[in-house]
């Protein structure tokens, strides 16, 4: 059993928790609770932390005995969790890896391209709506919230396993990239020249949403093929951008239905 914070291991898994370019070095991120654990490919768990408390009383033996485990002091496990009331697992994972250009050509993709979102709890929504949606990927600036941070791998419950996405070096290329390919790219604006169900996102679609207090870039909305509002009542200027994100990913997914029916 691990029982001193000066463990190498333990140092590590703080310093994994808090800082984003260890963890692109070292190409890992670390999650928490059961949830996560057991739905995280098996072939992609490296390390798992184990409370003392939580190996007396779970129900998942079978596949800690698959994955290996260390056991750690309750006292210490609550220092290295990222959360506040810890479920007493955490888990090391590889990082995910996807074939952008696979994603790129497929038939009647659908996209969400977002630009310097900064807020983690709106990043992991979007990742979670995206998968509930059916959108193929989710590509974002460099300067976006890291995907890995650990409010943002709370914040997807679970969908981070399963939603393809990558941080474009060049989101401009990309996004020309995608519209090469026969993929009509939407920007979220304030001054779009179309409510956003008026739009036709049956074919081959993207949506461009943009930081929470700022938008899109003027260049970055200028990539688009049309850019669509979401109309407001009362003083409300603009919506939080999960949400916006959401309501244009659902009415794609509207559109296709009736479509197929």
């Amino acid at each position: 059993m691990i029982t001193a914070a000066s463990n190498g291991r333990i140092k590590r898994l703080i310093q994994l928790n808090q800082k984003a370019r260890l963890r692109r070095e070292e190409d890992i991120f670390v999650v928490e609770g059961i949830r996560m654990f057991l739905e995280a490919p098996l072939e992609k768990i490296r390390e798992v932390y184990v409370s003392e408390r939580f190996l007396e009383q779970c129900g998942c033996r079978d596949r800690l005995e698959q994955t290996g485990y260390e056991v750690v002091s309750d006292s210490l496990f609550e220092k290295i969790s990222d959360t506040v009331t810890p479920q007493g697992i955490l888990c090391v994972v590889e990082q995910l890896h996807y074939n952008k250009k696979k994603l790129m050509q497929k038939e009647t993709p659908l996209f969400l391209i977002l630009e310097n979102i900064q807020d983690p709890g709106n990043l992991g929504t979007m990742l979670r709506t995206g998968e509930g949606a059916g959108v193929s990927a989710v590509i974002m600036s460099r300067d976006t919230v890291d995907p890995y941070n650990p409010k943002v791998i709370r914040s997807t419950m679970g969908s981070i396993y399963r939603v393809p996405f990558w941080q474009a070096e060049d989101l401009r290329a990309e996004t020309e990239a995608l519209r090469e390919q026969g993929v009509r790219v939407f920007a979220a604006h304030l001054q779009g020249s179309c409510e956003y169900t008026k739009a036709d996102y049956s074919g081959g679609s993207a949506f461009l949403i943009g930081n929470e207090g700022n938008g899109l870039r003027p260049e970055t909305a200028a990539l688009a093929d049309a850019c669509v509002r979401i109309p407001m009542e009362g003083e409300v200027e603009s919506l939080n951008a999960a949400v916006a994100a959401s309501l244009l990913m659902y009415e794609a997914r509207r559109q296709r239905g009736e479509r197929k029916g």
